[in-house]
């Protein structure tokens, strides 16, 4: 017989459970009835951003939720004292102002309320988190009410923000069943290296859903209509919003002010990292994302914005054009007490193009810019559609609504400039948008205003009905949970995957200098051609007599010059790569004309990456069909490999050009299942393929790169294969891995009728140094050897291993 239950045979044991269980249960249905609580922690709360914008968001939120079931508490808090934090806070809340539709009264009964539920204190020690969180459970239980969750608005600088989250995680998070949001202020990173050391260690505090990184551009009306707007219009978009309809996309945020006062911040981070790599670049992400089925949803727009961010084309060098306004350095000298001597490299103006590979928005442009000094104050997206129509009648006949050949563009003005308001724009000849009525009402007509070319007539215009700062927005969508108008740890650490190597590769640019507002005229103009970015204007190229007694490589464009009697032509990277693509086209054009045909053969390895590129995206007259390409060394891996220079041929030129694939000879380093094996004769069957195609053996032009160790090709110092007799193609062995390597000999590469030598880097201006004193010693430096026996040798070095 099982045994009885303890509690049947002692009755006043259940009766005692019962009611425990009862009390218990009560008393989590009489809190659940409980009014519910925020509390509210702004730190940095007596600083610049906080007496500005935030306690003023703050209020806003204060007088939307109100009446609504919330009870709040602010308590600001910051480093200063408790008696001078209460001094400056006083004077804020009396600046308080409420919407201007509000009657004056009821203003003044709100914010006495909100002055009376805000405080001031002290955080600084430890102990002060602890108190805090005390200090807010007695508050709850001696009103009654229960609390629902914490806010921490973190205004303070990022190297603040560890300390901070330890505290907070450690004595400062709310009870169970209460959430916590912790809101974080830019910048978040300098770099990947930097954001993801930042990202890791607060994610050692918070949860994901706990952290709210701002970005205050997607707080601005009108970057958080972008969405909405494709959404309501997705019949008129859908057929437009593509590659085949868009002919560019340009994201802009101008100013006049210059960075006076903040040049100790902008010298650490510049105008890319200030404006481009963030609020620039968020704004990409919604015109270009693909529009989710629900925009309501956070998790899915969230989502859609990462695959955005993935699709982004690697930045190159040539992306990009800077400018500096030429008071800073003074400034930064002064602020900063530099010597007279300094010069800042720190960029104030930047543009930058940028593309997305993906099927809707493959080969068009985006530009984005910003600068400092400027002309204007102004922000905008440009979405300039194609024109393909052609009217008859002369242009006094057009009429907005219907002309075709008027310029078809959606404008979503940001703010400022000469309309002076936030607005969205769309041609009259493109479609009548869809906006909501409540929100938004048409822009009154404004006779001799012309915006991008059209006067504001041409347009259906639509402003809001009440503007509202970004801040005050973004605060409610804090309270509110709505995750998709922040920055996630994903989408930050992939905006630094997309910016981090184009700031490098930047950070010993010289910009051009500008002198700021109306007299940069088109100083600043610059244009794009394929994957390209270049000032309209210029610089003036300038000769010097050779590297002995060069000037500073910010005083010039492109040097000419001597390099071990052969000419020498250096210039800045990106320069140097245009004029090494250019006089590649050239002799193709000629070699074509003239025998019909081009045989170019290529190095591997980093160096000519950016050549390959360059001649993909910017020599459409080059003449592919025509060309035929060969390899003059390769590593013995498949071709398939990630190491195969191949594979980097493949990769970055041959998939973007229509080359015949019988133009196309990869060395066969892959035979019979084997790699580089002597028995399977894959170098004499190269050399038997030159010789059959190649007249003479002699190529039209050969590509070659100078090692540190003096090598070229894979032909190495100490080696004696291929650098004499009579075999054209060899295999050699190489000091690093892998070891086997296939090479054109030194004898067929001094047969080519012209032999370009790229050298780039710093890290080669030791060896550029050494080779340019010494003799012909190919067994010691095989770069020595190389002089063609009646073509061209012509040297393209940049400036770092020029001059260092």
């Amino acid at each position: 017989m099982l045994a009885e239950p303890h509690f049947k045979r002692r009755p006043c044991v259940w009766k005692m459970l019962m009611a425990a269980m009862c009390v218990a249960l009560l008393s989590g249905l009489q809190a659940q009835d409980l009014p519910r609580q925020v509390s509210i922690i702004l730190l940095g709360a007596t600083g610049d951003l906080a007496r500005k914008y935030l306690w003023q968001g703050l209020f806003h939120l204060y007088l939307e939720e109100v009446g609504k079931g919330h009870h709040f508490r602010f308590h600001g808090t910051a480093l200063t004292s408790t008696e001078q934090g209460q001094e400056v806070i006083a004077k804020v809340l009396e600046s308080l102002s409420c919407p201007g539709d509000m009657a004056s009264g009821h203003c003044a009964e709100l914010k006495a309320q909100f002055q009376q539920l805000s405080e001031y204190r002290q955080l600084k020690t430890p102990e002060d988190y602890v108190a805090l969180s005390k200090d807010i459970e007695a508050q709850v239980e001696h009103e009654g009410l229960r609390e629902t969750g914490r806010i921490f608005y973190l205004s303070v600088p990022p190297f603040a923000y560890v300390d901070i989250a330890r505290n907070i995680n450690s004595s400062c998070r709310p009870g169970p069943g209460a959430w916590l949001r912790v809101v974080l202020e830019k910048p978040f990173g300098h770099d990947l290296h930097s954001a993801q050391q930042l990202a890791t260690e607060l994610g050692s505090f918070f949860q994901e859903e706990e952290m709210y990184r701002v970005d205050h551009y997607l707080g601005k009306q009108v970057v958080a209509q972008i969405l909405p707007f494709r959404d309501q219009n997705r019949a008129a978009l859908d057929g437009l919003w593509n590659r085949h309809h868009v002919e560019r996309v340009e994201i802009v945020m101008k100013e006049t002010l210059d960075a006076e006062g903040r040049t100790s911040f902008y010298e650490e981070y510049g105008v890319i990292r200030d404006v481009l790599q963030n609020h620039l670049t968020e704004v990409l992400t919604l015109v270009a994302m693909e529009l989710p089925v629900n925009v309501s949803s956070p998790e899915s727009v969230l989502q859609h914005k990462l695959q955005a961010f993935q699709a982004l084309r690697s930045l190159q060098r040539h992306s990009a054009v800077l400018g500096q306004y030429q008071a800073y350095s003074g400034q930064v000298r002064r602020e900063l007490q530099k010597p007279d001597s300094f010069h800042s490299l720190t960029p104030t103006f930047a543009g930058i193009l940028v593309h997305i590979d993906n099927l809707r928005w493959e080969g068009v442009p985006f530009i984005l810019m910003s600068g400092k000094a400027l002309d204007e104050r102004v922000s905008y997206v440009r979405i300039l559609f194609k024109n393909q129509a052609f009217c008859v009648q002369s242009e006094k006949h057009w009429v907005a609504a219907q002309s075709h050949c008027l310029p078809r563009q959606i404008i979503f003005y940001i703010g400022h400039g000469e309309l002076g308001s936030p607005a969205v724009l769309v041609s009259r000849n493109l479609f009548q948008p869809a906006l909501p009525s409540a929100s938004w009402k048409e822009v009154e007509g404004r006779p001799g205003l012309h915006l991008f070319g059209l006067p504001l007539s041409d347009y259906y215009a639509y402003s809001p009905v009440r503007e509202q700062d970004a801040y005050s927005l973004l605060i409610s969508h804090i309270f509110h949970c709505r995750k998709d108008s922040f920055v996630t740890t994903e989408n930050l650490l992939a905006s630094w995957v997309f910016w981090t190597p184009l700031l490098d590769s930047l950070a010993h640019e010289v910009p051009r200098f500008y002198p700021g507002g109306a007299e940069n005229g088109q100083l600043l103009d610059f244009e794009f051609s394929g994957g390209h970015l270049s000032f309209s204007q210029p610089l003036p190229e300038q000769l010097v007599p050779g590297p002995d007694s060069a000037p500073l490589p910010s005083d010039f464009q492109v040097l000419r010059a001597k390099y071990r009697e052969s000419p020498l032509i250096s210039a800045w990277p990106e320069e140097l790569i245009a004029r090494l693509a250019g006089d590649i086209e050239a002799a193709a054009v000629r070699a074509v004309r003239r025998f019909g045909k081009f045989h170019l053969a290529l190095s591997g390895g980093s160096s000519p990456v950016a050549l390959f590129q360059q001649l993909a995206t910017g020599h459409y007259s080059f003449p592919w069909a025509h060309t035929h390409l060969w390899l003059v060394d390769e590593r013995c891996v498949p071709l398939w490999d990630p190491e195969s220079n191949f594979q980097g041929l493949q990769t970055h030129l041959l998939q973007h050009v229509r080359v015949p694939h019988y133009n196309v000879h990869p060395m066969p380093v892959h035979r019979r299942q084997r790699l580089c094996a002597e028995e399977d004769q894959g170098a004499q069957a190269y050399a038997e393929e030159i010789s059959a195609l190649v007249t003479n053996g002699s190529f039209d032009l050969v590509l070659l790169g100078m090692g540190t160790d003096g090598h070229t090709a894979s032909l190495f110092p100490q080696s004696p294969a291929g650098l004499d007799g009579e075999q054209l193609v060899v295999l050699t062995t190489s000091p690093s891995s892998p070891h086997r390597r296939m090479s054109l000999s030194l004898p067929l590469i001094n047969r080519a009728r012209k032999v370009a030598v790229l050298v780039m880097g710093r890290m080669k201006r030791e060896i550029a140094m050494l080779v340019s004193r010494v003799g012909r010693d190919p067994k010691k430096w095989p770069i020595s050897g190389v002089l063609p026996d009646s073509g061209q040798l012509v040297w393209y070095m940049d400036y770092d291993a020029f001059l260092g």
